[in-house]
């Protein structure tokens, strides 16, 4: 088996000379990854804080790999990140990825065996997906932090008329608008 050359620079290891693939579980605060040479042997496997500084100073230190990770609430700007570093990144569709993990054990092992072959199949395997641009993302938020504060002032008009009815009373129909003065005046 030909060995592994790596790099030291300030105590982390950095892989040159192979085609490395990368997988890479990312959590809330911390994220693990695995980093994989052409024959599917695990170099390396390590956590790193999930935040843009960490992903960028562990990632950077990495020659150009294919990442593989999956879709979530950090996926949008991890995958906008590592592109940026140079890395091909697949997004894979978090029910995709269930499929082949519950796949049977045979074709797993299949796959090791065979892992140059997979490693070429991997993109289409996973279901990539393409995440918005930061412009569209941007829009969306705006637009679902609107529908949560709509949503919430319905919950609190309607807690306010459910609470007056245990007395016997109810407010008076007037728009969601209306009712800060409707009920100052009740």
């Amino acid at each position: 088996m030909k060995k592994t050359s790596t790099v030291r620079v300030n105590g982390n290891m950095i892989f040159k000379g192979h085609k490395l693939t990368i997988g890479l579980d990312l959590g809330d605060r911390w994220s693990f990854y695995c980093v994989l040479d052409e024959a599917g042997e695990v170099l390396l496997e390590q956590k790193v804080p999930t935040t843009p500084e960490a992903m960028k100073q562990t990632f950077s230190r990495i020659p150009q790999s294919r990442i593989a990770l999956e879709t979530g609430t950090h996926s949008p700007w991890v995958s906008r990140l590592l592109t940026e570093l140079g890395h091909e990144v697949i997004v894979a569709h978090a029910q995709k990825v269930q499929l082949i993990t519950k796949s049977n054990r045979k074709m797993i092992d299949t796959m090791h065996g065979h892992w140059h072959d997979w490693r070429e199949s991997i993109p289409e395997l996973l279901g990539p997906v393409r995440h918005r641009s930061v412009q569209a993302q941007i829009h969306l938020t705006v637009i679902r932090a609107r529908a949560e504060l709509v949503s919430a002032r319905t919950a609190l008009v309607n807690a306010a008329r459910g609470l007056v009815k245990s007395y016997g009373q109810r407010l008076p129909k007037c728009g969601t608008q209306q009712v800060s003065r409707e009920l100052a005046r009740n």
